[in-house]
């Protein structure tokens, strides 16, 4: 007891901070998106369900970039779906894309993205909001 004691006080326990940092890059062409995210108008920002996006969570950092322009936001929740249907069922068409107007567009614009289709397809999406 006495040695534990000692050991406590050399090496206090310290909580760590178990929160990430991640980067979401957006293409010149996106710029739209990217300022409406910034700026709120756009509250749900969506990704295929990769490995590399389902491992964000709520309390994590996203680092936006867009060319030379940066700005964080923290993430409030993260949800998956396997559909856009589905996603469109938990939020509405212009919080996750102000510029869509219909299903139809909001798939296109998906689709219009590399191999994406595929991706959706075998992933499915995840979906953050932000604080």
């Amino acid at each position: 007891m006495r040695i534990w004691n000692v050991i406590s006080f050399i090496l206090p326990i310290v909580p760590v901070n178990t929160y990430k940092t991640h980067t979401l890059r957006f293409r010149e062409v996106n710029r739209d998106i990217f300022e409406a995210i910034k700026t709120g108008k756009k509250r749900v920002e969506t990704r295929a369900a990769t490995v590399r996006f389902v491992a964000i969570q709520p309390g994590d950092t996203i680092r936006m970039v867009c060319g030379k322009d940066i700005f964080e936001k923290q993430v409030k929740n993260t949800a998956i779906f396997k559909t856009i249907p589905d996603m469109l069922k938990a939020y509405a068409l212009k919080d996750v894309n102000p510029f869509a107007n219909s299903i139809e567009d909001l798939e296109k614009m998906y689709y219009g993205f590399p191999g994406y289709r595929e991706k959706l397809k075998k992933h499915g999406l995840v979906a953050l909001t932000f604080k």
